[in-house]
């Protein structure tokens, strides 16, 4: 045993020096750069994927599902993955949630994309996705999760393209044969912004314990609840609410809401989250100092903006991946003065550390290597 277990190390050790050697010899650019003008599914240390099948369930989404690279290691229901894209010679990175069970058998990965009329990457897959496309791919990652030991009820609550995280957390539930009280809980506008209703129908005639629930807020036909979140849509629902756990992912005023109700009632620890909603914060109009970018020797008046937008503003290029403080693509070191977190209201001055700068704005001079 102990011979064998030898003999695989140094194999290993072999692989490696011989990859070190041919990326030595690939110098100045990654093996990978090569790998990919033959296959572009092809490569060494580059997660990738390819788009190898099309869905446009509704007028404003696209579900794609992808087959990812040799170093895929899976994900947990609610968990996010980077996907990239390359627009006009540029490569652009967004965060979505897949939407399949994290058990899927053939090891593909389900993700549906609402084209917001602001979203640069959304817009471009909705119009442009076909089979064979290739996208950069990151390992998942995020705190979005179900706990183990499964709770003995689960409550999902999702609202638009929010449904993503929370439908993978339902199918995986499923999967696992889940024998607890289990309510999904999604809002929309009306019944054709429903994307996998269909699914989330047949899933609710087959499950007896499962108990799907669409609440329409401008549709007052059809449907199961009708208007916003409050908590008459709770105890119709899910009355065991407060013994439950809830999961809840959707756009800002649905997040608002749940969050009020459950910190109304005292069962905020009860509440789970994911928000893929960009902080919007304003301008601050008493914004004083200057901005000073000292990896491109460019020095700019403080507007108030993030440092991710004044860069762009000073014609800089900064890496970014969801822009709301989730994936740390935008990570830069600040060399000195203060910043304030967009999301949180804290306050850094710290010098010499790393910070996001998509969710940081400049409070006075600072100095940013960018």
């Amino acid at each position: 045993m102990a011979i064998q277990q030898k003999s695989r190390q140094s194999g290993i050790r072999r692989k490696f020096s011989l990859l070190s050697l041919f990326e030595a010899m690939a110098t100045p650019h990654a093996l990978d750069r090569y790998l990919e003008l033959v296959d572009p599914m092809t490569t060494v240390r580059d997660l990738r994927a390819e788009v190898t099948d099309v869905h446009r369930s509704t007028a404003d989404t696209v579900t794609l599902t992808l087959r990812p690279t040799h170093q895929w290691r899976g994900f947990e229901a609610g968990q996010f993955v980077q996907v990239g894209v390359v627009i006009d010679g540029v490569r652009h990175t967004r965060c979505y949630s897949p939407a399949c069970s994290q058990y899927r058998a053939d090891g593909l990965i389900e993700l549906t994309v609402k084209a917001h009329p602001e979203g640069l990457v959304s817009r471009y897959l909705h119009a442009n996705a076909q089979v064979g496309l290739v996208v950069s791919l990151s390992q998942a990652d995020g705190v979005f999760h179900l706990p183990t030991p499964r709770p003995e009820s689960v409550l999902l609550i999702s609202g638009g393209s929010g449904i993503t995280p929370v439908l993978s957390m339902l199918r995986s539930l499923l999967d696992e044969g889940y024998s607890g009280d289990l309510t999904f809980l999604h809002y929309a506008y009306s019944e054709k912004d429903v994307s996998y209703r269909a699914e989330l129908e047949q899933i609710a005639a087959e499950h007896d314990r499962v108990r799907i629930v669409l609440a329409y807020t401008d549709q007052t036909s059809g449907g199961d609840l009708h208007g916003f979140f409050g908590t008459e849509h709770l105890n119709a629902v899910a009355p065991w609410f407060a013994e439950a756990r809830t999961f809840l992912c959707g756009p800002p005023g649905l997040m608002r809401s749940v969050r009020g109700v459950y910190d109304d009632l005292g069962l905020a620890d009860r509440l789970h989250f994911e928000e893929f909603a960009a902080p919007a914060p304003t301008a601050d109009a008493d914004a004083d100092g200057d901005v000073n970018f000292s990896g491109s020797d460019v020095v700019a008046t403080n507007s108030g903006k993030t440092l991710l937008e004044q860069a762009e503003d000073a014609g800089l290029t900064p890496s970014y991946g969801c822009r709301m403080g989730i994936c740390f693509t935008c990570t830069s070191v600040k060399t000195s003065g203060c910043t304030r977190n967009v999301k949180t209201g804290e306050t850094d001055t710290e010098p010499h550390k790393k910070i996001q700068i998509c969710v940081s704005v400049p409070v006075g001079d600072v100095e940013i290597e960018i």
